[in-house]
């Protein structure tokens, strides 16, 4: 059966929750995969529809469109999913608008933790960091890892130290605090023995930023970045560094980078799980993606969503929150950023 030009599907199941979203786009008919496919999120969460100021959300939308433009300039002269995933997020996380680098929430203690992976489908090979405090740009330092030493993740001192050495740039934590942050931190202390999962979502987003890309020579990769969640216990570490939860990448099958409440995400290994029930359950991208968020994710309360792109060019984007910031573009032209 022939595909249409576009497929953009949301799919509401208001008899179960008004909120369930899921988009999903095809390639066109005839022409096998596009040459190339990016995809971006700038977390899942956020105020509700018709809520948000419009002169807010318009410097959403065109901060989304540069980041798609800073991947595009990469893979439409025929760069690397890798390079164009790294520059991606780069780019957000030197943007305050996004908990991620510059502008990441606070932790319990007033401080900014910053955590970040990336992941090669073509060699299998990752890197991460997490619980970094001076690293300006941590996306750089998990390809540093995964580039440039034996191992996958460094955390804290150790990543920083590494870091150095290998010429990284490097801020003073206080370069990572905007007076928003610290404003929404001051009015949101929760009280004591306040649980947790009251303070998840205390500014009204998740706290991640995340590319998927696939490349003219077939290759995928996968790179998600985060400030983690407000008032969170120092030291801790949610699912964006961790390989296979937060961030996952297989030329067999997708590039995923995930977005929302990390200890559920860790749990349930949630970006690979998504290549393991294409690879070995059949199911297509679109299917899969919308298991996980829209009913094994949503069946455990857990609030989220995740972008991915397969080895054919198909997207998905499935979100079960009030919103998520996101957006994608292709070699045929075809484009859009959206964010409910």
């Amino acid at each position: 059966m022939k595909r249409s030009l576009i497929i953009l599907s949301f799919l509401l199941i208001p008899a179960l929750c008004p909120l369930l979203q899921s988009q999903t786009i095809a390639p066109a008919p005839g022409i096998g995969h596009p040459a190339w496919v990016l995809v971006i999120h700038g977390g899942a969460g956020g105020p509700a529809k018709g809520t948000m100021p419009a002169e807010t959300e318009k410097v959403y939308l065109e901060k989304l469109n540069g980041a798609l433009l800073a991947g595009k300039a990469i893979l439409c002269r025929g760069g690397s999913s890798m390079d164009a995933v790294e520059a991606v997020v780069k780019f957000m996380e030197d943007c305050p608008l996004f908990n991620a680098g510059k502008g990441a929430v606070l932790n319990a203690e007033g401080t900014t933790e910053l955590d970040a992976s990336i992941m090669d489908g073509k060699t299998g090979m990752a890197g991460a960091v997490a619980c970094v405090t001076t690293i300006r740009n941590p996306i750089v330092a998990a390809r540093a890892v995964m580039e440039r030493s034996n191992h996958v993740m460094l955390t804290g001192d150790g990543a920083e130290q590494f870091a150095k050495t290998q010429g990284l740039e490097m801020a003073d934590p206080s370069y990572f605090i905007t007076r928003e942050r610290r404003d929404a931190w001051e009015k949101s202390k929760p009280k004591p023995k306040t649980p947790e999962k009251d303070s998840v979502d205390v500014d009204g987003r998740k706290g991640t930023v995340g590319a998927v890309a696939l490349d003219v020579n077939g290759n995928l990769a996968a790179a998600t970045s985060t400030g983690g969640m407000m008032h969170k216990m120092p030291g801790r570490v949610g699912d964006t560094p961790v390989i296979g939860a937060g961030t996952y990448a297989n030329n067999n099958s997708c590039a995923v980078s995930c977005t929302g409440h990390g200890e559920y995400f860790i749990r349930n290994v949630v970006a690979y799980d998504l290549s393991a029930l294409m690879l070995y359950k059949g199911m297509t991208l679109a299917d899969a993606a919308g298991f996980i968020i829209l009913d094994k994710l949503r069946s455990l309360h857990a609030s989220g969503g995740l972008i991915a792109v397969d080895k054919d060019g198909n997207i998905a984007m499935p979100f079960n929150t009030n919103a998520m910031y996101r957006g994608f573009i292709d070699a045929s032209g075809r484009t859009e950023v959206s964010i409910y």
